[in-house]
């Protein structure tokens, strides 16, 4: 058995950041001994991903970004594109062994740290705390106890939902014999795809250099495909409608993210907490996740060290996800038009604006003034429709 002020449960990019915001000293504030159990290489460790986010000049993690852009272009299924500068926003990317590096070698260094590989089996409220009952990778078990513990472990099955989509992707890393990519300008959403009977598809480009890019095909719609529907889909929008020749494959990438209004509890304890998609930070109109951990990671992180009781905190507003249970009720009913709504909200707002709306940073008028630039009768009959519907478990 041993002991620790906080544990923290998983260690994908929620759990790597909380650890890495309370690593070390900071003067006038309290060093809380830590536990980072991660799960040993396996089924259960966190596939490698990358992740996306946006923000205004210098970020704490920006010595691993893999690249950062300063526009982006969404591609409608028939016509011109819609281009837009981000200034004074920056698109970044990360990929996850580069954020694991990055952390890791932080963490090396913090005398409050200490990390372990083991399966976690059960986490429970006991008096004065929470016990965690772990397997190390020999079968060895035992205990760790803690005044707090935070689990971003991913959950068997969602809680029950109005509305849940799933947003679903696979890509390649490509590179490709001759230049075909502009290195300055994110692919966000080209709705040149097939588009599927239920919800909708696009291409995803995000290049990080002249010849070389992430290539993804995503859907939003309520099922994954097969093995075989992924590949396909990618290789025809890399090779039909990209017009890539010559292009190898590096590497490959595939996830689902749920896009749902089901409330996600950040505390199922006492003492125990869930943090990162668990705890509510994904935006579930959007799938965007990283950028949501981080502010819940930083309130419960200066909660710890400040000796305050360190409950996550929303990641979005209220506002923001009740606007966006309207949106996934609009896509999952078939009343508007995805491409379409998409492709008009860029062309017609800001795009430092739209993206500032769509992680939750822009003032009640301002949310207004985006959502009169949707449809707004299949909005409002959504709306309207909400309250009578049940919360149904998810398949």
């Amino acid at each position: 058995m041993f002991e620790a002020e906080v544990a923290v449960v998983g260690g994908g990019a929620a759990g790597l950041s909380l650890a890495h915001r309370l690593a070390g000293h900071r003067p006038g504030l309290r060093t809380p001994s830590v536990v980072l159990l991660e799960a040993p290489p396996g089924p259960l460790r966190p596939p490698r991903r990358t992740w996306c986010y946006w923000e205004a000049g210098a970020g704490r993690f920006d010595a691993a970004l893999t690249a950062r852009w300063r526009r982006v272009r969404v591609r409608p299924p028939h016509g011109h594109p819609v281009e837009g500068d981000l200034t004074p926003l920056r698109y970044k990317m990360i990929r996850s062994d580069d954020f694991e590096a990055l952390v890791g070698r932080d963490l090396a260094r913090s005398p409050n740290v200490r990390r372990v590989q083991a399966t976690v089996e059960t986490v429970e409220d006991v008096e004065g705390g929470a016990r965690v009952r772990l397997r190390a990778p020999d079968g060895r078990t035992d205990v760790l106890t803690a005044r707090w513990v935070f689990d971003s472990r991913p959950l068997g099955s969602l809680p029950a939902a109005r509305t849940t989509l799933l947003q679903h992707f696979h890509g390649w890393f490509v590179r490709t014999a001759r230049p075909a990519f502009d290195p300055d300008t994110v692919e966000l959403m080209d709705f040149r795809t097939p588009q599927p009977a239920d919800g909708l598809s696009f291409g995803y480009v995000l290049p990080t250099g002249a010849c070389e890019a992430l290539v993804e095909y995503t859907e939003f719609s309520p099922r994954p495909l097969t093995d075989s529907g992924y590949t396909e889909a990618v290789r025809h929008y890399a090779r039909d409608v990209l017009g890539l020749t010559g292009t190898r494959v590096l590497a490959t990438e595939t996830g689902v993210i749920p896009m749902t209004d089901a409330p996600m509890p950040r505390q199922v304890g006492a003492s125990v907490f869930r943090i990162g998609a668990v705890g509510g930070a994904t935006r579930p109109a959007t799938g965007y996740t990283f950028a949501g951990l981080q502010r819940q990671t930083r309130a419960v992180a200066a909660a710890l060290r400040q000796g305050h009781r360190p409950v996550p905190p929303p990641a979005h507003s209220a506002r923001s996800r009740a606007m966006d249970a309207v949106l996934l009720r609009a896509l999952a009913s078939g009343r508007v038009d995805g491409p379409a709504l998409f492709c008009r909200l860029f062309a017609r707002v800001p795009t430092p604006r739209l993206l500032r709306f769509l992680d939750g940073g822009t003032r009640l008028c301002e949310d207004l003034a985006v959502g009169l630039r949707t449809p707004i009768g299949p909005m409002l009959r959504s709306a309207l429709e909400l309250p009578g519907l049940p919360r149904r478990p998810s398949d």
